[in-house]
């Protein structure tokens, strides 16, 4: 059987966001794949069903049925921003809802299925304009240069195409995702509407009369909302009790929010880019959620009479969002064979179940391709900390062999032993006799709070001994060559990256991506870096930034670095690209036009594809010789 290829990008197709119809009898979800020609991304709705083929329905992203389940509202840019669109389920062509200047959010039906409400931009975005900013959040990566857009609350008509939303919400702060209370009377969101809220980075949670009105603030300092929603009459809350802390489940009233006792010391994932999860959601009289679990996402229930969390849907499995109706639940999980199907089970019950439940609609696996799997191991850091990490080899093969290790972005991310189709050069390098190790080190989610917050204010302190310790053990089991070792990462993993190449001469090459070199400059020009500064490091950041061991670089780098990347802004490649071609390391930079943080799991797929083959050709040329 081959083994699987960079060109093989172009055959991943991956599912999304399930959406259960209302009688539980199909299930509706976004379908992302690459096209070569024209080189773009294409967001599908498709809807699969027990017994029948998957089939596509639109072009579009964020299907929600109505409460009827007769229509689905979806997203939709035909060559501009996006905007809400209805598609009648017993035939006809879908109708444009909104037609916003610049464009809407994810759908969100009121009760009765009348109104739909969205959380969108507004504001008057003049390319042209001096940006005028009063606040540190004047810019965000993937947007650029706010240029006072703000993103507030809308409804609109669900009966009416092409009719004016109201905008319920104003002022310079962004408005989350809103819910409905179940009268239909009310809207709930998230928002930061603190003066200084950009500093302490407060978010609270708000009401709002469907009528419209003054917001009324439900939620003070005691934590830091993320998302809101109405599940039967109990207004749940995703939030956090400070900046670099877990998030947690909150039931809110007028006396306050209240956290609901899991029994867990996990995170909980209510889904974002790069950060897998499921809203919560009611799932029959249990309450329905998902938590990172060493690397994995899985689902959790609240048993209806009280007591611990169980785990209801497990297993090496990351699990990308869940809808419950009809008395079923429908998920969509990624495995080690797939970037992910869509799943469909009963509701959960009070059983503990470590595997995946029930069966699945869609079958998105690469067929005939040889895949290598991850094998999960536990290392022993010099100070005794366990730190768990996969190895990905050939296990047919053997002898030492060069070996790549790849660090995790976040530092709160984590690697799972599941396909990965943005890291695709895992799998090339593995077929040519590399060793992969991806390491879960300290501040990595998924091992509890304590081992989330281990590297805060120590970063490359606390955490240097977590990747060398394992190589050496590698080396002594005979794996790895010693003098073949390489370390490749993005984002926080860039930054360990240049860390690692800095403090250590083992290396034979370095691949640092979307990095961070100098935490001092990266404070003043990131989207994030005062919280960087002040929360996630804090302290001695000259201390923590590879550029103060600079002049110890050795290794032949190359760097990766979107040209509009506003998380790890693009001076932070400059800086390293500059210092090391002073001291005549071999260096090469490599800037992608247009592409923000998040490029190699959304931008170009040319981007994307050419991110893992000069990984690949780095390798060759300065690890094993073999220049392709």
């Amino acid at each position: 059987m081959p083994r699987l290829t960079l060109d093989d990008l172009f055959r991943i197709a991956v599912p999304s966001d399930p959406q259960t119809r209302p009688d539980g009898s199909a299930v509706a979800y976004t379908l992302t794949t690459s096209r070569r020609e024209p080189d773009e991304n294409r967001a599908e709705i498709w809807l699969a069903a027990p017994g029948a083929e998957p089939r596509r329905l639109a072009e579009g992203s964020c299907p929600r049925w109505s409460p009827d389940g007769r229509t689905l509202a979806y997203l939709r840019a035909d060559g501009g921003p996006p905007q809400i669109c209805l598609l009648p389920m017993d035939g006809g062509e879908p109708v444009a809802l909104t037609s916003a200047p610049l464009g809407a959010g994810a759908p969100v039906w009121s009760p009765d299925g009348t109104r739909i409400a969205y959380a969108g931009p507004h504001g008057e975005a003049d390319p042209h304009a001096p940006v005028v900013a009063d606040r540190l959040d004047y810019k965000a990566d993937g947007a650029g240069l706010l240029r006072g857009v703000t993103t507030h609350v809308f409804v609109v008509a669900a009966g009416q195409a092409g009719g004016e939303p109201v905008r319920l919400t104003e002022g310079g702060f962004h408005a989350g995702q809103p819910a409905w209370s179940p009268d239909g009377e009310r809207l709930a969101f998230t928002a930061g509407m603190e003066p200084d809220g950009d500093l302490d980075l407060s978010s609270s949670v708000y009401t709002v009369e469907a009528a419209g009105g003054e917001p009324k603030r439900l939620t003070g300092p005691e934590m830091i909302a993320v998302g809101v929603w109405w599940l039967g009459e109990r207004l749940v809350v995703a939030g956090m009790r400070g900046p670099v802390a877990h998030t947690r489940l909150y039931t809110v009233g007028e006396g306050g929010a209240e956290e609901l006792e899991t029994g867990l010391d996990r995170n909980v994932m209510v889904g974002a880019p790069g950060y897998p999860g499921a809203a919560p959601q009611l799932a029959g009289d249990r309450l329905l959620f998902a938590a990172r679990d060493a690397g994995c996402t899985h689902l959790y229930a609240l048993p209806a009479g009280g007591g611990a969390a169980v785990k209801v849907a497990g297993g090496d499995a990351v699990v990308s969002g869940a809808s419950v109706a009809g008395g079923v639940m429908a998920y969509v999980a990624s495995t080690p064979r797939s970037a992910g199907d869509v799943y469909l089970a009963g509701l959960p019950t009070d059983e503990p179940c470590q595997a995946l439940p029930g069966r699945p609609l869609t079958a998105y696996a690469l067929d005939g391709v040889e895949l290598f799997e991850p094998v999960r191991r536990t290392f022993t850091a010099a100070d005794g900390t366990p730190v768990e990490g996969f190895v990905l080899r050939d296990e047919t093969r053997d002898g030492p062999g060069p070996v790549l290790l790849d660090v995790h972005g976040g530092p709160h991310n984590a690697w799972a032993p599941v396909f990965d189709g943005a890291h695709l050069y895992h799998q090339v390098l593995a077929a040519n006799g590399w060793t992969v190790l991806t390491m879960n080190p300290r501040a990595s989610d998924g091992y509890g709070e304590a081992f989330y917050t281990a590297a805060a204010g120590a970063w490359g302190l606390a955490d240097e001994q977590d990747f060398l310790g394992p190589l050496d053990d590698l080396i002594a089991d005979g794996i790895a060559d010693p003098e073949r070792q390489a370390v490749t990462g993005y984002s926080y993993g860039g930054y360990m990256t240049c860390w690692l190449s800095a403090r250590t001469g083992r290396f034979r090459a370095a691949i640092p991506g979307g990095a961070v070199t100098d935490l001092v400059s990266m404070a003043g020009t990131s989207d994030m870096g005062y919280f960087l500064k002040t929360f996630e490091c804090g302290g001695d950041v000259v201390a923590q930034s590879p550029f103060t061991h600079v002049s110890d670089v050795t290794a032949p780098t190359l760097i990766l670095h979107g040209d509009a990347d506003d998380r790890c802004p693009v001076s932070q490649a400059e800086q390293w690209f500059g210092a090391l071609r002073e001291r005549n390391v071999p260096v090469r930079m490599v800037r992608y036009p247009n592409a923000s943080h998040l490029f190699i799991l959304n931008g170009r797929p040319s981007h994307r594809l050419d991110y893992n083959e000069r990984i690949i050709a780095w390798l060759e040329q300065w690890v094993t010789g073999s220049p392709s």
